[in-house]
């Protein structure tokens, strides 16, 4: 397979694989734009389709670690036709590649305790490839990482992070551009919420220093409930009102 890196020069002309359609798209490419000046690496297929990894030095990555030196991997996603013939481990090689011409400590990504969860990363995927969990959140999701230093500090989740809440009851939501799939969602939760009277909150992060700081240990798309953290799963109006048990 042949890959493209996507830049600040080529972004406007160059899909970018998870994108929706035009106006979701447009509010990822900006947020991209935004964070190449911070060392963000966008690599994809040239093939059209879902196969691309993002990554950011970890000290740039909007979610609440403590990861100093190392590489963040904000998503590694291959699917439908492109699944199965060896890709994912291609772009996680090159990812390793620029880790170790940059001197980082390593590499590291959010996944799940046991089964797979949507918009997290495979685990077995990444323990088969040596990756390790170095900190687990209370609510379940872990932050694996695979050294290229010797005596590295592991990376770890910031205490908001490790230990998720919020103090207000009802939903609330919080979110970034990171992922083109909650500029169409998150509006279409909000107006189901509202139609049927459900306590809804939703915040908008637009700042790395708010991301790095949020009750999650994702930031992408992390709704709680009464408090408690309850999925990263972006919802559609339809799943949601199942979850609050006001579908019809």
């Amino acid at each position: 397979m042949d890959y493209i890196r996507v830049t600040k020069e080529n972004i406007d002309k160059e899909h970018i694989c998870c994108a929706m359609s035009g106006k979701q798209s447009l509010a990822k490419k900006e947020w991209l734009k935004q964070r190449f000046e911070e060392g963000l690496v966008f690599y994809r297929s040239a093939e059209r389709g879902k196969c691309f990894i993002e990554y950011i030095p970890a000290e740039n990555a909007w979610v609440p670690i403590d990861a100093a030196g190392w590489l963040y991997i904000n998503c590694l996603w291959v699917s439908g036709s492109l699944k199965g013939h060896g890709y994912s481990s291609e772009l996680l090689e090159e990812c390793l590649r620029d880790a170790k011409a940059q001197g980082k400590n390593g590499v590291c990504i959010l996944c799940a305790e046991g089964r797979k969860r949507e918009f997290l990363a495979d685990t077995k995927f990444l323990t088969h490839k040596g990756f390790k969990a170095s900190d687990t959140s209370d609510c379940g999701i872990n932050l694996m990482c695979l050294p290229l230093a010797e005596n590295a500090q592991p990376p770890k989740f910031k205490d908001c992070a490790k230990h998720p809440k919020v103090e207000e009851n009802g939903f609330v939501l919080y979110y970034t551009d990171q992922c083109p799939y909650t500029y169409y969602w998150v509006p279409k939760v909000q107006e189901a919420a509202k139609e049927h009277g459900i306590p809804f909150k939703a915040i908008h992060i637009t700042e790395k220093k708010t991301a790095q700081n949020v009750p999650a240990p994702v930031t992408t798309y992390a709704l709680f409930r009464d408090g408690k953290f309850v999925t990263q799963s972006i919802q559609s109006d339809k799943k949601f009102l199942k979850l609050a048990g006001a579908a019809d």
